[in-house]
């Protein structure tokens, strides 16, 4: 039996929540030793013509990454990874929260092009043992600001694109009042816009391709939910989640108002006025693929960032 390797540790700051890992490798396995996730909701206003990081949306997720810094200290990891995403990578003003992150923490902030997100989160998923048994697949982590979408032909990555589609981005560009039901032709807005970029970047999925992942925080706050409502934790639940599931809770989170959607086990507070926006990006693409369901999984960028990292010390 192999032993395991020293820890690394990887802040993950993403446009709609701000994650750390702590991992190390057994058995030729990344196995995560501890884990924590804050809603810092830093891409407020990202789907202006001029992205700027808001001064409270600043000093929110700095707050935040101290508090990530503290957890990641405490394991002493032989080497450290921050990286920022969409709305960092899209503010004009993000070079400046970089040096004010650096300023507070001394942590250097490296903010991902979309290909090297892209890559990084189909690095991750391929080292979970879950998904071992795909071989030809294609891969959707939606996060605030971006939608990476990636194919893999016999567990190669093939081709790997991030678009502007990510939820808060979709919600705040094209949802008049995030508070009220979603109305019908807002939900056909999103899923049209979606299905339209998609298409004009070549993604069509006529290539008999019917197995899919999904990674990011809707995927997982859906996943959470249709648990809730069979008395299931997260462990408990399937990590395939059928298309009618999702429809079946899209229509049910479209109806209501936000003070409703609240009392949704499940549900976190700070993503349950980007939801339903969320999910209409979901079925917008299960429209497009022919896909019946998704395959979930939590092992995506930050994994992919472990598992460079591990290599690194080997």
């Amino acid at each position: 039996m192999n032993s395991p390797t020293a820890n690394v540790a990887v802040i993950d700051l993403g446009s709609n929540s701000f994650k750390a890992l702590i991992a190390t490798r057994e058995n030729g396995l990344i196995v995560p030793l501890d884990q924590e996730t804050i809603d810092a909701r830093i891409s407020t206003g990202i789907s202006e013509a001029e992205p700027r990081l808001r001064p409270e949306s600043i000093e929110r997720g700095i707050a935040a990454i101290k508090e990530l810094q503290e957890m990641v200290d405490e394991y002493q990891p032989a080497c450290v990874a921050a990286v920022a995403t969409s709305a960092v990578r899209d503010a004009v003003n993000g070079g400046e929260f970089a040096e004010r992150v650096f300023a507070a923490t001394g942590i250097r902030l490296r903010i991902l092009s979309g290909d090297e997100e892209a890559r990084l989160v189909g690095r991750g998923l391929l080292t979970d043992p879950a998904l071992a048994h795909l071989h030809d697949f294609y891969v959707f982590d939606l996060g605030g600001g971006s939608l990476e979408v990636l194919r893999f032909q016999n567990r190669q990555l093939a081709h790997a694109t991030s678009f502007p589609l990510g939820s808060v981005r979709l919600c705040e560009k094209m949802v008049g009042t995030p508070s009220e039901p979603l109305p019908p032709a807002e939900d056909r807005a999103v899923r049209q816009h979606t299905r339209q970029l998609l298409r004009d970047a070549g993604h069509t999925f006529e290539d008999g391709t019917k197995d899919a992942v999904f990674a990011g925080g809707s995927m997982t706050t859906s996943r959470m939910m249709l648990g809730e409502e069979r008395g299931q934790t997260m462990g408990q639940t399937p990590a395939f989640i059928p298309l009618p599931a999702l429809d079946a809770l899209h229509r049910k989170l479209a109806h209501l108002h936000l003070e409703d959607r609240l009392l949704i086990p499940g549900l976190p507070e700070r993503r349950a006025d980007i939801m339903p926006t969320s999910l209409s990006t979901i079925l917008a693409i299960a429209e497009l693929g022919g896909f019946d369901g998704f395959h979930h999984s939590l092992c995506s960028l930050r994994w992919g960032l472990a598992d460079e990292l591990l290599c690194s010390l080997a």
